[in-house]
């Protein structure tokens, strides 16, 4: 089965900008990591994505559509935006053909948002990066711890990236450690911080740190209530 991944309109001017997408995973971190960097900077929806790889549907945001794939440009930056997971059977050949069509556009460089698992963290940072053997660290990566040997990427991060290496093309991923059971706003904060830092823009994450304490007081409080109970009971 050929995936048809196209751009609307196909004449639309990427060459020498840099991208910055993420998707569904742990936390959510890279989804909401993107959705709020739209949001925030406020980015020209300049394209979208057709492909026959989802499902038939839409959203809404501001009074008009959001289709499923979507890129915004702000300067030399791009957003990609993925509202919704491919299809499950057609997720390697969709993002094989993501991958291309993002090399055959002259797009300079990737970068990556995905979220570690914070249960499986070994010291104090509160991310990990990765990055493929044509990218050369810059600023706030040149210090940046990399990811543990052996450790296991998955999902559509681990997908690009081996199609990146595998092409020798310049591409990273930004790992926020982030909760496996939920959102995890906090994450998606720290992935926005290091990402202003390393583009040189302005965001405000005190909003996303607000949603992850009240997640984080809402969970606590749960947690308690089921402590309490749990103690009420005599076997």
């Amino acid at each position: 089965m050929v995936v048809k991944v196209e751009l609307i309109p196909k004449n639309v001017r990427l060459s020498g900008k840099k991208l910055v997408t993420g998707f569904h995973g742990i936390g959510a971190t890279g989804y909401w990591t993107i959705k709020y960097l739209v949001q925030q900077l406020k980015p020209e929806r300049i394209a979208f994505i057709d492909t026959d790889a989802t499902a038939p549907l839409a959203s809404t945001w501001g009074g008009r559509i959001i289709t499923p794939y979507e890129l915004y440009q702000k300067d030399d930056l791009l957003f990609l935006r993925a509202e919704v997971a491919p299809s499950r059977g057609v997720e390697t050949k969709f993002f094989r053909e993501l991958c291309n069509m993002i090399i055959s556009k002259g797009i300079a460089e990737v970068a990556l948002v995905g979220g570690l698992d914070a249960s499986l963290r070994m010291d104090q940072s509160t991310f990990k990066y990765v990055k493929t053997g044509a990218f050369e660290p810059q600023g706030i990566l040149k210090d940046a711890k990399f990811l543990e040997d052996d450790r296991m990427i998955i999902g559509p991060v681990a997908l690009m990236l081996n199609q990146f290496e595998m092409r020798n093309f310049p591409a990273f991923a930004i790992l926020p450690y982030a909760s496996v059971d939920r959102i995890d706003p906090r994450a998606a904060a720290e992935a926005a911080k290091i990402l202003s830092k390393y583009f040189s823009f302005k965001i405000d994450i005190d909003p996303l740190i607000k949603g992850a304490e009240v997640i984080e007081s809402e969970v606590s409080a749960l947690e308690t209530k089921v402590k309490s109970s749990t103690e009420s009971i005599y076997t």
